[in-house]
């Protein structure tokens, strides 16, 4: 993301003249690139862009009250050592991070518990074999990609964790403190690009259990053409099956490698029914419907004008409100508040 790089929190109760009511800033070579908001606590993560952040500034997460949103407060920061945390989710209780750890190559998985915000407390984690150096395990991997925990997800008493490109693994984390594996599979290298997210869908569909997963166009193990998105059964949750694919009709004609960002980047986390928006990098906002999950069809689109200087837009988060409103984030610079039939 592009500097500015702290946090913003903005007043959209009239989406058609936002306010800005506060402003985090970090220091330079650090970014909080991702937010998540929940009972009044907002969590905001710190990670690190290559050397030249401050190392004493430290990666983790921060933790505010922003039940005055306009006077956000700190209430603590966790720290992790490494780069940080990329990516999470959280539930009003527990957040699922991706942190950099001490003695782990690589982002691993773990829950922190919320139950008091200004003290996070470690009640579980979860990595690859292979990744805890420190532990004495083999590492596998040296002549290729490294491991690394984009981010999990959770539904019920699972995870949906996407691991770059090492792939996607379903965790059972009825046990927080012992996340056990169900299911693992993956689609790098025969596909260059790496696993982004992984987004189950809570309501069965066409009587199927259904995950939408997206891989990134960033990162490719080679030339490549643009990334897309998958559509997996997980019926059988321990062996997801891939049914479907989605791809921007017309970018990709004859598999010939294109400029990163041309393709997918994220699915929203929030939607309603069947309609998912995605973030499709330089094709802007995409609404796919996924009602039938053998064959997702594009119901709408979105192409933002590029920021200052740019030649095109890099369309990089979306996410959906209550009232249906979508915002669609611009890595260089900017937001779209967007309303669309057919998302809530």
């Amino acid at each position: 993301m592009r500097w500015p790089s702290g946090t913003t929190i903005v007043d959209v109760a009239d989406p058609r003249q936002p306010r800005k009511l506060a402003t985090i800033d970090l220091p330079q070579g650090w970014h909080s690139h991702k937010v998540r908001v929940a009972n009044g606590i907002m969590i905001v993560n710190h990670e690190r862009l290559g050397e030249s952040g401050p190392a004493e500034f430290g990666g983790g997460i921060a933790i505010y009250d922003v039940s005055r949103p306009s006077t956000p407060k700190l209430l603590t920061k966790w720290r992790t050592a490494g780069r940080g945390v990329h990516r999470y989710d959280f539930d009003g209780r527990y957040a699922y991070l991706s942190p950099t750890a001490e003695g782990y190559v690589g982002n691993i998985m773990m829950i922190l518990d919320l139950a008091d915000p200004a003290r996070p407390v470690e009640v579980g984690r979860w990595w690859i074999p292979g990744q805890w150096k420190a532990g004495g395990e083999p590492y596998p991997w040296n002549n290729g990609p490294a491991p690394r925990c984009h981010h999990p997800l959770r539904m019920g008493n699972r995870l949906y964790v996407s691991y770059w490109h090492h792939g996607l693994f379903i965790l059972d984390i009825s046990d927080m403190a012992r996340p056990k594996t169900v299911a693992h599979t993956n689609t790098s290298p025969a596909f260059a690009h790496p696993t982004h997210t992984c987004l189950p869908i809570p309501q069965p569909l066409k009587g199927r259990r259904i995950m939408v997963v997206a891989d990134e166009d960033v990162a490719k193990l080679r030339p490549a053409s643009p990334s897309f998105a998958w559509i997996y059964d997980i019926t059988l949750e321990q062996l997801p099956v891939p049914i479907a694919t989605f791809q921007v009709a017309g970018l990709d004609v004859d598999g010939s490698p294109q400029p990163p960002m041309s393709g997918c980047h994220q699915p929203s986390e929030r939607f309603h029914g069947t309609v998912i928006p995605f973030a499709w990098f330089a094709q802007g906002l995409r609404l796919v419907d996924i009602a039938d999950p053998f064959v997702p069809r594009e119901v709408g689109h979105f192409l933002p004008n590029p920021a200052d200087g740019e030649e095109r837009p890099s369309s990089n988060d979306v996410t959906v409100d209550d009232r249906g409103l979508i915002y669609l984030v611009d890595r260089v610079r900017g937001v779209d508040i967007i309303e669309a039939k057919g998302v809530h």
